[in-house]
């Protein structure tokens, strides 16, 4: 870079100013043009802020902030790498759970760590935020350059960026991390005027299964919907979610990651770009899930439910999911970490990006050796299942 900067680590996302962090995240509204990508909500500095302020991600959860601030001569910030130092592998959905019994058994100490993420968030987005930057891969790889500054100063096994777009999973391969893909489903919007109009896209066996799948969670059981934003999103709502996610979430996981207060804050800071939709019977909801909205995705997050019926998760994350998306005229769905299950229900397999910087030679080595073997499968998993998805073939119902 040709002007004089410096890499500063903010100890909360607070000590980092709102307005230059959205710029940074390529939010529009906060842009002075429009030359970098829109931020999908998970970027903003208000998620952040609500995920840290609320004790979900705190040193406390062992999500110590460790915000990395690329700032010129005069402290204005140019870039930003969210970053948490980590005393676990929890909450992230990259699994390395298996370097790092291996690292211990050989006698290392891989936590803590350094983790570059949105906390509890599988959703691909700019890690390494510089949009609207004229200089911008020179400030990312600065980013870059001090991520690895600072697992020598914590002296730490590791730092890990995950969920990046694959522009800067590229820049990270050039700087010396280590290239990860793995798997998710997303759905895709071809022009769909309505949920039908989808369907028609589909084989005839699967569209009737989805058919039967919807009568079975709604007809049959007399549950309704209903699609909840803004200032719908009132304290009452939240108890109610809140009460789905602690139950589903309890017997999932085992402890739940974000506390109440999470989602006041998220209901107060951005509630316009929340979607809860909530599964009603017998006039009280039963079930529930979150949703966020980027310019062009809906971004399916968690659910939950206090009551079991047939179909009723399929209808809930997915089939709600896919209708908001066509009446708003959205792209796509991201719906989350996992689930082949969701080939089935039109969604289709995509690959997600993660750069690892591993201090430890032999660690490295091996680590590296285990992910070339790994992309090559995960690259003969999609094309595999890209053969079998749901929609019609060319002269076949």
């Amino acid at each position: 870079m040709s002007q004089t900067f410096q890499i500063r680590v903010a100890a909360a996302a607070s000590e980092v100013d709102a307005d230059a962090w959205n710029r940074h995240a390529g939010d529009r509204a906060c842009a002075e043009d429009e030359s970098g990508k829109s931020a999908n909500p998970f970027l903003l500095h208000a998620f952040f802020e609500a995920a840290e302020e609320s004790g979900s991600a705190c040193a406390r959860s062992g999500w110590l902030p460790q915000h990395l601030v690329l700032e010129d001569g005069s402290g204005q910030p140019l870039g930003i790498l969210p970053c948490y130092l980590k005393s676990h592998s929890q909450g992230e959905y990259v699994f390395d759970h298996g370097w790092a019994d291996a690292f211990e058994r050989a006698g290392g100490s891989y936590y803590p760590k350094l983790q570059c993420s949105v906390p509890f968030t599988p959703a691909t987005g700019s890690r390494l935020l510089a949009a609207g930057q004229p200089n911008r891969e020179a400030i990312q790889a600065g980013l870059l350059e001090g991520l690895k500054q600072l697992c020598n100063r914590h002296g730490v096994s590791s730092a890990h960026i995950t969920f990046m777009r694959e522009d800067e999973w590229a820049l990270a391969g050039e700087a010396g991390y280590l290239q990860r893909t793995d798997q998710q489903f997303h759905w895709l919007n071809q022009g769909y005027q309505s949920f039908d109009d989808f369907l028609a896209s589909l084989s005839s066996r699967k569209r009737k299964n989805i058919r039967k799948e919807r009568h079975a969670a709604l007809e049959e059981t007399g549950i309704t919907i209903d699609w909840l934003t803004g200032s719908d999103l009132t304290e009452e709502i939240w108890d109610r979610f809140f009460e789905f996610y602690m139950d589903t979430g309890s017997r999932k996981w085992g402890r739940p990651y974000l506390t109440r207060e999470f989602y006041s804050r998220l209901g107060e800071r951005m509630g316009d770009r929340i979607v809860l939709v909530m599964a009603k019977r017998a006039g009280r909801y039963i079930a529930g899930a979150i949703n966020f909205v980027g310019d062009n995705c809906l971004f399916g997050r968690h659910w939950g439910c206090i009551e079991d019926h047939p179909c009723l998760h399929f209808e809930v994350c997915y089939y709600q999911a896919i209708e908001y998306a066509i009446a708003h005229g959205l792209s796509r769905v991201e719906a989350g970490a996992q689930g082949p299950h969701k080939l089935a229900r039109g969604y289709v397999p995509v690959l997600t990006h993660s750069a690892h910087w591993i201090s430890h030679s032999g660690l490295r080595a091996a680590i590296e050796d285990y992910l070339q073997h790994e992309r090559r499968h995960v690259d003969m998993e999609n094309e595999a299942l890209m053969a079998h998805t749901p929609f019609r073939k060319s002269g076949h119902e």
